[in-house]
């Protein structure tokens, strides 16, 4: 069962916190497994399942990241293991900044280089609150075009945090 279908949600991106939180409290109540001591071991496993699932949901919906991620997965859009094709001048503008990276020999470069980045990233968050904004309203063809669009993002920040985390090592030795 999906996380969404479990809570009794439409699929979003930006599910209400509040709403979220109520259902997984009230859920947890039903579910949990102290009420259920006295049932047989086949009743038990059921219930250790379904609260080991609401615990699960719970933790996917309300991160932003693993909700994107688990979105994207649900339709087939990130896989274990599948190499993305991202645009040409992504994976150019990528390759100068990680050469950049090998040749900083001082703080100042450093920070130039984190600005650059972080403008990067700034610029991606805002393509993909525009994207995920009212996406619940789409038909499924609109969707289904604007997951593609999403995903696209999702790749490129996955790509983009690996050169925060080099950015990361080369602070480390100023």
């Amino acid at each position: 069962m999906n996380y969404f279908d479990f809570y009794g949600i439409t699929e979003t991106f930006k599910p209400n916190a509040a709403q979220l939180k109520k259902q997984f409290y009230a859920l947890s109540k039903q579910y949990h497994p102290d009420f259920f001591a006295n049932e047989d071991d086949a009743k038990q496993q059921e219930i250790l399942e379904l609260s080991t699932l609401n615990n699960k949901a719970y933790q996917t919906l309300s991160d932003p990241n693993k909700l994107l991620e688990y979105v994207l997965r649900l339709h087939n859009l990130v896989s274990e293991g599948a190499k993305p094709s991202l645009p040409a001048d992504f994976l150019m503008e990528m390759m100068e900044i990680n050469e950049r990276l090998m040749e900083i020999e001082d703080a100042e470069q450093l920070a130039n280089v984190t600005a650059e980045v972080a403008a990067i990233e700034g610029d991606m968050t805002e393509a993909l609150n525009k994207l995920t904004a009212g996406y619940e309203q789409l038909d499924d063809t609109a969707k289904e075009s604007r997951l593609n669009d999403i995903a696209n993002i999702y790749f490129r920040q996955k790509y983009l945090l690996r050169i925060k985390e080099s950015l990361d090592t080369f602070a480390a030795r100023f």
